[in-house]
Order: C-alpha cells, then sequence, then structure tokens
C-alpha cells in the first residue's frame, strides 16, 4: 500500500509559496503543488480564480472564527474536504460542530 503513495510525483509534494492578495492586502501562502492544483479545481468549479476563491475561504474562517490562525494549514484542510466529498464520502457536520473535529462518513 505505501508504494501508493511512495511513488507519488515529488512535484506534487514540493511547497510553492504565493503572493495573493485578500481585501487588498497582499500576503504569501506556502503550500504543496497538490494543494495548489486542489484549490485550482475548487475555484474553477465555484466559477471564480483561485485568489477569489482563497479570499472567500479567508472571509468564511473569519466570520465564524474571527481568528484565521495558520491560514495555509485550514487551505490545505479544505482541500482534503473537498477531495472527501468528490470521493462520495458525507462529512459529519454535527459531530465537526460539537468536538472541533471533522469525520468522513461512508
Amino acid at each position: 500500500m505505501c508504494k501508493v503513495y511512495a511513488h507519488a510525483d515529488p512535484i506534487l509534494y514540493e511547497s510553492r509559496t504565493r503572493s495573493v492578495r485578500i481585501h487588498g492586502v497582499l500576503t504569501t501562502i506556502k503550500v504543496e503543488n497538490l494543494f495548489w492544483q486542489v484549490l485550482t479545481e475548487m475555484a474553477t468549479q465555484g466559477q471564480t480564480t483561485t485568489n477569489g476563491l482563497i479570499e472567500k475561504l479567508h472571509d468564511e474562517v473569519f466570520e465564524r472564527r474571527e481568528n484565521v490562525g495558520n491560514f495555509a494549514s485550514f487551505l490545505r484542510v479544505c482541500c482534503l474536504r473537498y477531495m472527501s466529498l468528490q470521493a462520495g464520502r458525507r462529512l459529519d457536520g454535527a459531530d465537526a460542530q460539537s468536538n472541533g473535529t471533522l469525520r468522513a462518513v461512508s
């Protein structure tokens, strides 16, 4: 099983830093290339740009938490949640709300 993961193209787990504007403020975000690909796919599905999606996600987490914290990690989790939903797994929102964790339900 590990060979499936170990044989991944190294470019996918290479980190890339990109500059984005969030409400006119220029900031940099560093995540792995695979996450940039997923963010681009999410943006395309949402009929927006990657920067537009990132700004929207920033606004939504800020509205809910009033503190963004580690935004790059938040984006990675968003990508994993998106991929789980694309794979047909339902995310149990009640569990996530009760204790801050997320559980995929098949």
